[in-house]
């Protein structure tokens, strides 16, 4: 079905500009200075909040107080090589919009040409841009931010393409939207000995196999929707006349539920020491990329579900929450909101691939969808 929003030619300007000239979590701020100019330029918020670094929030006032509505957007984009030959193909070396977040910020574009227009009829809407979603540090960032305070919502909505469903679809449910996700590294230390005599050495070689037959164990046995992946390996170095002393072992794990998530990282953990213990070897855990579970509140996907209805679109009850993670659950974990999903089309290559793009016909619908929330909440 055609976009129900005008995709005007600047708007897709704007979203080919971000498509070239990406930058990788938490050093977005050449795209945040030219949203800055962009908005000032085009749209003219009544403030600017910087928070969490290169994060923005972008104010428009209604006429009368009342309720505060937040929409969401990332910043930041992937270290992943770009294979796409069309012209808005990206100029930085390494770096590209795979998970579309380009899309996203151009989508609050168009919520901000609305808002020019015709202003909130009370309270405030708040268009946040926020930095490091990728790494599943910003959201946290944002949320703990003084600066935050200013422009703290009574509700919160964001909004994620998927590929692999119809244009246009809205997905949905309360609960679990997106799973809680933690990367797990584990050091072991053992010693190093002449590869001649590996008997006068310890060598973790061993522990690192068991350690991954332990986690696929783990995952096997835990509830449905909890999984731990094997990401990397190592084992000593390329020293051929060595008998390792070290190696690391890094997973991650993700469940549909924080407390899921915390039952098969501490069995992990417990099962790692206990195969340690009986190599003789030391151990040391780290984790990094943490993502809580992105938890929509009833109501506001109630709102979600009148939003699409308004709007005459195809809108599906998802049956499971979507298995990879998103940063936006440090806001729905600690304030009302929710993420729904707008499907990029069936035959789009999935997110994170080198050849995906977002589609510029989802712009009007995603800024539609928005607008409806923020009509809603007015009410």
């Amino acid at each position: 079905m055609p976009s129900l929003f005008p995709a005007y030619n600047d708007l897709i300007e704007l979203r080919h500009h971000l498509h070239k000239n990406p930058e990788l979590s938490g050093e977005e701020f050449k795209t945040a200075d030219h949203l800055i100019a962009y908005f000032e330029e085009h749209f003219q918020p009544d403030d600017i909040v910087r928070v969490a670094g290169h994060g923005i929030g972008f104010v428009f006032k209604g006429k009368v107080p009342g309720k505060t509505i937040l929409i969401r957007s990332e910043l930041d984009a992937l270290p992943i090589v770009e294979i796409n030959g069309f012209a808005h193909r990206s100029q930085t070396e390494g770096v590209s919009h795979k998970c579309g977040h380009d899309g996203h910020m151009t989508i609050l574009a168009g919520v901000a040409r609305y808002l020019k227009a015709e202003r909130p009829r009370s309270g405030r809407v708040i268009l946040l841009y926020q930095p490091a979603e990728e790494t599943g540090r910003g959201a946290r960032a944002v949320y703990e931010d003084p600066a935050f305070a200013a422009i703290r919502p009574d509700i919160a909505f964001s909004l994620h393409n998927i590929p692999g469903q119809p244009m246009h679809r809205i997905l949905c449910k309360p609960g679990s939207f997106s799973r809680a996700v933690k990367s797990m590294i584990i050091q072991l230390k053992g010693k190093t000995a002449h590869a001649s005599k590996p008997e006068t050495g310890i060598n973790p070689g061993l522990a690192v196999a068991e350690i991954v037959q332990a986690a696929d164990c783990i995952t096997k046995a835990a509830e449905a929707g909890s999984l731990i992946t094997l990401i990397h390996t190592r084992v000593g170095s390329k020293a051929y006349g060595v008998s390792a002393g070290d190696g690391e072992v890094h997973f991650t794990l993700r469940a549909y539920s924080n407390e899921g998530l915390q039952t098969i990282w501490d069995e992990l953990v417990q099962q790692a020491e206990e195969i340690a213990a009986r190599h003789q070897l030391g151990i040391d855990f780290d984790f990094t990329e943490e993502f809580v579970a992105n938890t929509n509140d009833p109501a506001a996907v109630q709102m979600i579900r009148d939003a699409a209805k308004a709007k005459g679109l195809d809108y599906v009850e998802m049956e499971k929450s979507n298995p990879w993670g998103e940063d936006f659950g440090a806001i729905t974990s600690n304030l009302k909101g929710a993420m729904f999903g707008l499907g990029a089309g069936e035959t789009n290559p999935d997110l994170h691939n080198p050849d995906y793009d977002f589609p510029d016909e989802l712009i009007g619908t995603g800024a539609e969808m928005f607008i409806d929330l923020i009509r809603q909440a007015q009410r």
